[in-house]
């Protein structure tokens, strides 16, 4: 271990900023002063709400507010019934938000797993292990392979130190560690000197002092930020807000004008003209709505979870229909996120090698067709090289899943050398120089059928430097090349040495090599991820790039995947120095960001909501779970994601497969249309409703029916009959449509059109057939059953022109959708008992009626169904006709 004696003075200078000696460490004394002032090593909690509030919280609505100023204003007037029924429908829609709530909502406990249990330190002089949870600024750290790194350190040592910190910069491959001094400046992925809580030791060794714990740790840091980050509103819930707003407003007003028509004109009592006025209000309320789009997004999770998607918050469901902007991690999302060597350039003949990822499936390709390894001894002789002088270990897991113990670079070449038609042997070491980032090389001292060779393996232009200088400017030329193809390059060089040679140095590498060749090596876009990509731009969504990963490899493996023009990109630094015009600018006009920091990433979400884009965020890594939170849905990846970016995310990709957020968008825009559609089904029922009181107060004429009644009717036709519509198919060229406008209205013209149409058809048709009966004398309480009945059966045939929207009902689809005709049957029979079960007639006011009473409902009901469908094929004409006169 270093000594104090001759020390380096930078770090004498940290060592003396956290009060702590080199050779003892802090004392316990001293250690348990920094826990009362810096707190224990574990990353803060945010508030939560008591489950009490929570639940209050969804009585937070406008048009509950309505409804419960009716249900006091039966309390005062005596209905007791018709109290319990309002509070019991404000009591089942709150029930359902804070259910679904519930189960969408997950604390962020799981991002404290990422700092490890225990952790070794020098104190008093004497090495411990103690809990992670313990350390403090100022505690002395080793560290070593297979450790999950504690804090924010400084390293002072550094043995072939490499970290694997993919979940927090989006690195795809180890990063080799060192002890020098770096500018202020160093972005957070070059900070070399420095290992931070979260990540993982992959090879080596290190020992350092803690500069940061807990919430001051990187990690921490992008914690707060997540608390911090402010969640936006769906557009469903934006929508749905004003929509609610705006019928609160109607309702109210239109109250106001009738209590003063009916008390000032009609001369009604007051209390008559209050219940009357209780009736218009309920009848104007879709209380039922809320419930209904709750269980249809609950219906579309269910299928996404099907389909390998999960959805935490409900809404999120709808938003996947309106996204226009992917932005999307590369490492580990894109791409496999398992380094792979795809060929092996030699000096006169490239070698293809087909397969990805750590599997030793594939094979050594030369013009396409297979390769014997004994027809290409200089090929036998790198793969041994690369094999030999190598710490990493291929492992086979129980599902037959590869992975690597070590460095992932390292990893790779060992699936090469299996790929090989031959096995290929590793030799004997004699001696080892370990890989070190101040010279970049890996060699070793080797016996081989009795001869002694030293194999390096490391950066292709520090080998070159150990040949002859007239083979360089050749080497030179392909490795650039293959560098703009975004490939990691790592050479491999042999020199034979005398035999009696029993140790190697230094010195021995500095010249008399032959450069055998050098490794191409990617981390491999996924397959399935270009047409996912391709179907994507034919929806009218844009993907994006932003990765921490290098500049030429991003652009590289965005040219492959369709992604960009394949030479256009910006870095995090160059972002850094943009005002907020040219950022929103510069978002809008780049495909690929490279360098990125969690900052970057966060930034280039709220620069494309700025410029009005509706933004999907994927990634897997810590450092993603800020701009995960801050888009309008995060998607984080199920496998290789961290927990904090599940936590982050709204969704959650089982597969880790990019082109199941293709069929997240399919399913997205099929339960949008499908919400438009229930709308389109279940306001009539109350704008016919309103409709009936309306006029008969305006006229002064019988109220037809009662508010519980008019409660039944909505509940009923929300709850069974308009669930059919969740389970539509996906309307043909759906995603060949770009995405629809964020701010884009939740009815669109014709949609109040056809409300209006149909509420006045159904509106219409009953008051006709009321006139008509109260002239016959007919009871008050079976006209009333029948104006219910009316009501009912003329939603039921109007589901049916519901189920598309311009096309006639009676189509080749007509039988596709089987929960139509279930609901169907289940609301002929409660429609029964409310008419024939006493207990229903005592609860509703209704009363038995004979068969020949059920001609007028049907009778309404079919007219409904004709009429509607008439009026569809004249739209249907007409648009045709603008189309023609348009071109």
């Amino acid at each position: 271990m270093v000594t104090e004696q001759g020390f380096d003075q930078e770090f004498t200078v940290i060592l003396d900023n956290h009060k702590v000696r080199l050779e003892e460490g802090l004392s316990e004394v001293e250690v348990v002063k920094r826990l009362k002032i810096f707190g224990a090593n574990e990353l803060p909690q945010g508030k939560r709400e008591p489950g009490v509030i929570k639940f209050f919280k969804h009585f937070h609505d406008v048009l509950i507010y309505v409804l419960l100023a009716a249900a006091v204003i039966t309390v005062v007037l005596g209905h007791y019934i018709d109290t319990s029924v309002i509070l019991a429908v404000v009591v089942i829609n709150a029930a359902i938000g804070y259910i679904q709530q519930n189960k969408a909502e997950k604390a962020l406990d799981s991002i404290r797993e990422m700092l490890s249990f225990k952790a070794g330190v020098l104190r008093e002089g004497k090495r411990k292990d103690i809990l992670a949870a313990d350390l403090v600024p100022g505690d002395l750290v080793y560290l070593r392979a297979g450790d999950k790194v504690p804090a924010d350190i400084r390293l002072i040592e550094a043995s072939s130190l490499q970290v694997e910190e993919s979940s927090l910069t989006g690195e795809s491959d180890a990063v080799n560690k060192q002890t020098e001094r770096l500018s202020s400046e160093t972005v957070l992925g070059d900070r070399s000197n420095m290992v931070f809580a979260g990540t993982a030791v992959a090879a080596g060794s290190g020992f350092g002092v803690v500069i940061a714990t807990g919430g001051n740790t990187e990690l921490g840091k992008i914690s707060s930020a997540m608390e911090s980050v402010e969640k936006l509103q769906t557009p469903l819930l934006k929508q749905t807000a004003q929509f609610g707003k705006l019928i609160s407003v109607i309702i109210v007003l239109s109250a106001i004008g009738m209590f003063f028509i009916g008390y000032w004109v009609h001369d009604y009592a007051t209390a008559e003209l209050l219940l009357a006025i209780i009736g218009l209000t309920v009848a104007a309320i879709p209380e039922g709505l809320p419930a209904v789009l709750s269980i249809i997004l609950a219906l579309g999770v269910q299928t996404m979870a099907g389909k390998n998607a999960i959805v935490r918050n409900l809404p999120s469901v709808e938003t996947l229909g309106a996204v226009t902007v992917i932005c999307s991690d590369k490492t580990g999302t894109l791409t496999k996120n398992e380094m792979t060597a795809t060929s092996v350039i030699l000096a006169d003949e490239e070698i293809n090698v087909s397969g990805v990822g750590y599997s030793p499936e594939g094979m050594l390709k030369k013009n396409g067709d297979g390769i014997r390894l004994a027809d290409h001894p200089r090929l036998a002789k790198f793969l041994a090289c690369v094999k030999t002088v190598n710490d990493a270990h291929l492992v086979k897991g129980k599902k037959g899943k590869w992975s690597i113990s070590g460095g992932a670079t390292e990893g790779c070449l060992l699936t090469l050398a299996e790929k090989a038609d031959d096995e290929v042997e590793k030799l004997p070491v004699i001696m080892k120089i370990p890989f070190d980032s101040s010279y970049k090389y890996m060699a070793a001292l080797v016996e081989d059928r009795g001869t002694k060779w030293i194999y390096a393996k490391g950066a292709p232009d520090k080998l070159l430097d150990m040949i002859q200088s007239e083979e360089r400017d050749e080497w030179e030329a392909k490795i650039a090349s293959h560098a703009k193809r975004g490939e990691r390059l790592l050479g491999a060089a042999v020199k034979q040495v005398d035999y009696t040679e029993g140790t190697i140095s230094h010195e021995d590498m500095k010249c008399g090599f032959e450069f055998l060749g050098m490794a191409g090596i990617i981390d491999p876009p996924r397959e399935e991820v270009i047409d996912s990509i391709v179907q994507c731009k034919k929806a009218g969504i844009r993907v994006k790039m932003i990765t921490g990963d290098h500049k030429d490899t991003a652009v590289a493996i965005g040219a492959k995947l369709g992604i960009g023009d394949g030479a256009k990109a910006l870095e995090g630094r160059e972002l850094a120095g943009l005002n907020a015009e040219q950022l929103e600018a510069a978002a809008m006009e780049y495909d690929i960001f490279a360098r990125t920091s969690p900052t970057n990433k966060l930034q280039l979400v709220e620069a494309l909501q700025a410029k009005g884009q509706v933004c999907a965020m994927t990634g897997d890594g810590v450092n993603d779970a800020p701009a995960l939170k801050r888009a309008d849905i995060g998607i984080a990846m199920g496998i290789k994601g961290t927990e904090v970016s599940k936590e982050a995310a709204e969704m959650v990709l089982v597969d880790d497969n990019f082109s199941t957020i293709v069929n997240a968008v399919k399913e997205g825009r099929r339960v949008y249309v499908n919400l438009k559609k229930t709308i389109l089904f279940i306001l009539p029922t109350n704008v016919s409703e309103g409709l009936l009181i309306f006029i008969s107060i305006l006229f002064g004429t019988t109220i037809p029916l009662t508010a519980v009644q008019i409660l039944w009717v909505n509940m009923i036709t929300a709850v069974t009959i308009s669930l059919a519509i969740a389970f539509e198919k996906l309307e043909p060229g759906t995603m060949e449509r770009p995405p629809r406008k964020a701010n884009s209205p939740l009815l669109s013209g014709y949609y109040v059109f056809r409300i209006a149409f149909a509420s006045a058809i159904i509106g219409g048709g009953i008051l006709w057939m009321n006139s008509m009966l109260e002239a016959r004398d007919y009871d008050q309480g079976v006209l009333q059953t029948m104006t219910l009945q009316a009501l009912v059966i003329s939603q039921l045939f109007y589901l049916f022109n519901c189920r598309s929207e311009r096309r006639f009902a009676l189509n080749r689809d007509f039988f596709s959708n089987k929960a139509a005709f279930i609901v169907s049957a289940i609301l002929i029979l409660v429609q029964l008992s409310v008419t024939y079960v006493p207990f229903m007639n005592t609860l509703l006011g209704t009363e038995p009626i004979g068969l020949r009473y059920w001609i007028w409902p049907l009778l309404i009901g079919m007219s409904v169904f004709i009429i509607v469908e008439l009026e569809k094929w004249v739209v249907r004409r007409m648009s045709k006709k603008v189309d023609l006169l348009k071109n």
